[in-house]
C-alpha cells in the first residue's frame, strides 16, 4: 500500500505539473471524491465520539491542507519536477522519523538509520542547493515554496496519524480533500473558466488524477493505521524515485545525470528501511 501510495502520488504530481492551469486541475480531480465520500462523512461526523481534540485537530488538518495545496501549485508551476519533488517529499520524510520517536515512541534499526541518512543525502544531491548552476535554476521563491510544502505534509501526516484513534481514513481523506480544495478556491476565477470545453479538452488526464491523486493518500491512511510512522513514511518516498524519473525522461527536464544518480541513492535509503528497518 505504501509504494502504491508513493508511485502514485508521483504521476499525478506529473500530471498537474504539465497542465496549464495547475490550481484549476487540482481543485477539479479533488471533485468526485469529495461529492463521493460526502453523505459517509456527514453520518460519521455525527455518530462518533471523540474527545474535543479530535475536532480540533479535524479543523487543524482543514487549514494545513489548504496552505498545502496553495504551496504545492506554487512549487509546481516554478519549479522543475525531478528537482522540487525531492525537495518537498524529502523534508517531511526526514523530520517524521524524529518526530514519531519523540512523540510516538516508535523506533527504527540501525540499518533503518542508515537507510534515512542515504535518503536524506540524495534529497539535498538532488535539489542542487550546493552547486550554483543549479541554484540559477531554483529561484528563492521555489525553495520558499518547496519547503514549505515539505512543512505541510508533515504536519498533516502527524495530525493525521494521532486522529486515525477516533476516525476512519475515509473521513479523514474527506476532510483533506475539503481543505485542499478550500485552499486553492480563491486563486481560482471560476466565472472565466469554461468547464466543458476544460474537461473535453483535458477529460482523460483529469480522470486519472481524480482517481490517483485521493487514492494515494488513502492508501498511506490505510497502512499509517495498521504500522509505525517511522517506518512507512520513509518507504513513501519511492514516488521520489519515480517522480524523478518522469521529470527527467517524459519532461525532459535538466540535470538528469545528477538527478537520476540521486534517485539511486534513495532508492537504495528505501530498500535499506523497508528491509532492515524493523
Amino acid at each position: 500500500m505504501v509504494l502504491g501510495s508513493g508511485m502514485a502520488h508521483a504521476v499525478w504530481n506529473m500530471l498537474a505539473k504539465s497542465s496549464g492551469n495547475k490550481q484549476l486541475f487540482l481543485f477539479i480531480i479533488y471533485i468526485p471524491t469529495t461529492l463521493m465520500l460526502l453523505p459517509d462523512f456527514m453520518i460519521e461526523i455525527v455518530t462518533v465520539n471523540p474527545p474535543m481534540s479530535g475536532y480540533l485537530l479535524l479543523v487543524l488538518s482543514v487549514f494545513i491542507q489548504g496552505g498545502y495545496a496553495y504551496f504545492l501549485s506554487k512549487s509546481l508551476t516554478y519549479g522543475d519536477l525531478s528537482q522540487v519533488y525531492p525537495m518537498m517529499r524529502g523534508i517531511s520524510t526526514f523530520l517524521l522519523p524524529f518526530i514519531g520517536v519523540i512523540l510516538l515512541n516508535e523506533r527504527l534499526s540501525v540499518w533503518g538509520w542508515l537507510g534515512l541518512g542515504l535518503i536524506a543525502i540524495g534529497f539535498f544531491l538532488s535539489s542542487g542547493i550546493f552547486t550554483r548552476k543549479q541554484r540559477f535554476h531554483a529561484p528563492h521563491r521555489v525553495l520558499f515554496y518547496t519547503a514549505a510544502v515539505g512543512f505541510c505534509t508533515m504536519a498533516y501526516v502527524m495530525v493525521d496519524k494521532v486522529n486515525l484513534q477516533h476516525f476512519s481514513p475515509t473521513l479523514l481523506l474527506e476532510i483533506s480533500n475539503i481543505g485542499f480544495m478550500l485552499g486553492l478556491a480563491p486563486f481560482i476565477r471560476f466565472g472565466e473558466i469554461r468547464w466543458v470545453s476544460e474537461i473535453k479538452k483535458h477529460g482523460k488526464w483529469l480522470a486519472v488524477g481524480a482517481i490517483l491523486s485521493p487514492g494515494s493518500y488513502l492508501l498511506f491512511l490505510f497502512a499509517m493505521s495498521m504500522s509505525p510512522l517511522i517506518y512507512i513514511a520513509p518507504l513513501r518516498e519511492i514516488g521520489t524515485v519515480f517522480g524523478t524519473l518522469l521529470g527527467v525522461l517524459l519532461l525532459k527536464e535538466g540535470q538528469g545525470g545528477l538527478r537520476m544518480a540521486s534517485a539511486g541513492i534513495i532508492f537504495i535509503g528505501i530498500l535499506l528501511v523497508g528491509m532492515l528497518g524493523i
